[in-house]
């Protein structure tokens, strides 16, 4: 990929100049949110595997744990938005009421469910408004299991000669722990060990929650990554707020245990002005890498002044905020569009 070459370039494209700060660009990392999410639903083997046909550079899989303890990818543990489970009269009797960090949630739940009930269950489009275009293939793919998602990196590997890294979520560790007796970070390390993944390997695993990744520094050398979500705070750090977390002091802390940052991509880049704030300058004067979240093509994602005519599913101006975000020499990026994002990085004209 010739990215070094465009990326400077890239800030022109924006209305407003681009400050000093934001032209020390680098050669960020294509982390592919959930699979190939804008093509297929997301977190299916399919979306996996074309993010990597499409040239990522990571595959991000959240994952939830069944009840027999074995890690799947889901974006969350209640099953209802993506998959067919609430049209599957023999499942039922395992609708629930929980309460998960705080809120009150219906449905039914993967911890509730074993590996081969699980995989009874067919995969759905969880944004259909957004991307009606995947509703084409609701039915057609099964929950994955991590062991699989590392089968298909591995394959993928040989098949192209390159690295594929992984980028898993723990999804809901601390309530899963507390609630469920289910210990997300020991089935991790363990899950690790099996499939004979190193640290040395090119792996983040990333939780918006803080203990979580403290017990995991304790435990591993493991590349960890801080979440940092615009609202609120980490839910088993009642008293801290991820706002104050992306100031210097909450830095430091963070820098204490993890290895990096995934911000909300507001924390780096300012939506109305498109200029960007201090966040990676200061991330990297701690040794911190730093991957915002999320570039995405659709009105439905982007800020009201970028949106475009069509509705949710429209295209706005997403080319000029992906610009400006590059532009902030940020070290990676979550997309859900891997084609675009490699395109735009190689200097080719992003269709």
């Amino acid at each position: 990929m010739v990215r070094n070459a465009v990326l400077a370039a890239l800030a022109v494209l924006l209305a407003a100049p681009v400050p000093a700060l934001a032209q020390a660009v680098n050669d960020p990392i294509v982390i592919a949110h959930r699979g190939a999410s804008g093509e297929r639903p997301e977190h299916t083997l399919a979306a996996y595997e074309i993010a990597i046909d499409r040239g990522a550079d990571y595959i991000e899989p959240d994952l939830v744990v069944t009840k027999d303890l074995e890690l799947v990818a889901r974006h969350e543990n209640e099953l209802s938005d993506t998959t067919d489970v609430a049209s599957r009269e023999e499942f039922d009797h395992l609708r629930r009421d929980k309460m998960i960090d705080g809120q009150r949630v219906a449905g039914w739940f993967a911890e509730d469910f074993t590996l081969e009930e699980l995989r009874t269950l067919r995969v759905r489009e969880r944004v259909g408004t957004i991307r009606p275009a995947n509703l084409g293939y609701n039915g057609l793919y099964q929950v994955p299991t991590l062991a699989e998602i590392v089968q298909l990196v591995r394959a993928k590997e040989a098949e192209t000669g390159r690295r594929i890294g992984l980028y898993p979520e723990l999804k809901h560790p601390t309530f899963l722990l507390e609630v469920e007796g289910v210990d997300m970070v020991d089935l991790l390390l363990r899950e690790l060990r099996d499939l004979d993944i190193e640290p040395q390997d090119p792996i983040f695993i990333q939780s918006f929650e803080v203990g979580t990744l403290q017990r995991l520094n304790q435990r591993s050398d493991y590349k960890l990554v801080q979440l940092l979500h615009p609202e609120g705070g980490p839910v088993d750090e009642p008293d801290m707020r991820y706002a104050e977390m992306v100031t210097v002091p909450g830095l430091e802390e963070i820098a204490e245990y993890a290895d990096g940052i995934g911000p909300w991509l507001g924390y780096v880049l300012d939506p109305d002005t498109m200029q960007p704030t201090t966040l990676v300058a200061d991330a990297r004067a701690l040794g911190l890498t730093i991957h915002p979240w999320t570039l995405r093509k659709e009105n439905g994602f982007l800020p009201a002044a970028l949106q475009g005519t069509g509705g949710p599913a429209g295209e706005g101006q997403w080319r000029r905020l992906w610009s400006a975000a590059i532009a902030t020499g940020a070290d990676g990026f979550f997309t859900d569009n891997v084609r675009e994002m490699v395109e735009m990085l190689d200097g080719e004209p992003a269709s």
